[in-house]
């Protein structure tokens, strides 16, 4: 593990607890994801070479956290960022970010607040149709382009970029709708009666991050490192899902960090 790792990885952990106390003052409840779920049952903690952290939040919990957790995060060193929170975040969910730290990401160049950060999802019910199902990603991941390309998103910086003006109102308030009928999209189906829930944003093709109401409610506690995190009970049946034998390790010249490209925290530069 390199040093940079080390250290992201110590704040991500902070970052972690503060939001599971927050869920814990709330009762609510959020539960490890993607590779954070895969790091807690093989590595009982980070995997190794990992840079970032992915948790969920069924929606009902996730827009009660985003309502009332930045009262509870005053006098604390964490920014709650959400597409309304901040004008230039472009992301369909939140981030808690350290305040104490700067980051910058491979090719992911934008105007955001950065900091060290924990990513959390919003875990909606979707339908039981093929072709609803469609739809309902089709609509998400035009509004999700339109307004990540407003917003400024970039995959390298260039000279035009940086001569480009910021948002003013008008833009601002463009996006903000754009970000607000995302939301009703991703929310379409949470009051009708289907069994089904996932994260429309996810990285994984479609069928390969569909999870249970029973999956997203039964949860249990695992060791984290030098804590403990919420998984889901039947995480077997998720990983499995996902990575086939997940308990394999990947070649290690598929051990690579893939977000993070520099780290400036305690007046130094890591990278």
């Amino acid at each position: 593990m390199t040093d940079t790792i080390s250290r992201i990885h110590k704040v991500e952990l902070g970052n972690l607890k503060m939001i599971a106390e927050i869920c814990d003052q709330l009762s609510l409840n959020y539960f490890l994801i993607g590779g954070s779920l895969l790091g807690a049952i093989r590595h009982k903690g980070f995997i190794p070479w990992d840079d970032d952290m992915d948790i969920g939040m069924v929606r009902q919990d996730y827009e009660q956290f985003q309502k009332y957790a930045p009262r509870l995060l005053r006098g604390h060193p964490y920014f709650l960022q959400t597409p309304y929170s901040d004008p230039n975040y472009g992301f369909s969910y939140m981030k808690l970010l350290n305040r104490n730290t700067y980051i910058e990401e491979k090719n992911n160049v934008n105007d955001a607040r950065k900091g060290v950060f924990i990513d959390i999802f919003p875990i909606d019910r979707i339908p039981d149709n093929d072709a609803a199902r469609r739809e309902q990603m089709t609509r998400f991941k035009l509004l999700d382009s339109d307004v990540i390309v407003r917003a400024g998103y970039g995959f390298i910086d260039t000279p035009f970029r940086r001569l480009r003006s910021g948002l003013d109102e008008n833009d601002v308030k463009d996006i903000t709708q754009l970000k607000r009928e995302r939301d009703r999209v991703m929310q379409a189906y949470n009051k009708q009666a289907y069994s089904n829930l996932k994260n429309l944003a996810s990285q994984y093709a479609y069928d390969k991050e569909i999870l249970t109401l029973a999956q997203v409610s039964q949860l249990i506690e695992v060791p984290f490192e030098d804590t403990t995190a919420m998984i889901p009970a039947d995480y077997d049946t998720i990983l499995t899902r996902l990575y086939g034998n997940y308990l394999q390790q990947p070649p290690v010249k598929q051990r690579t960090e893939k977000h993070i490209s520099k780290l400036i925290m305690d007046n130094q530069t890591f990278s």
